[in-house]
């Protein structure tokens, strides 16, 4: 699988080590997340989000698998609750 990731990479500039390190988050979070190779549209939104996450400077394959996996958690609650949970001060 880790060449699925390499089309979303063309426009970033990382390291091999660093390319590798994505492409396992890559294919930790699919997994994960059961998303079949056929699931395009919602790869490509991992794929995404994985190289955005390290462009900012998350590269550690582990950091990116939870931070992804939580995002998604957070936006799973907001399409089910309509709204975030809001922190008292919002309030």
């Amino acid at each position: 699988m880790v060449t699925e990731l390499h089309p979303f990479l063309r426009d970033a500039v990382f390291e091999p080590d660093e390319v590798r390190a994505l492409a396992l988050a890559f294919d930790d979070i699919c997994r994960e997340m059961d998303l079949p190779a056929t699931a395009m549209v919602a790869r490509e939104v991992v794929a995404m989000r994985v190289i955005d996450l390290a462009r900012e400077g998350l590269i550690d394959p582990a950091g990116l698998k939870d931070r992804v996996l939580h995002e998604v958690h957070i936006a799973l609650q907001i399409s089910v609750d309509g709204e975030p949970d809001r922190p008292q001060f919002f309030t």
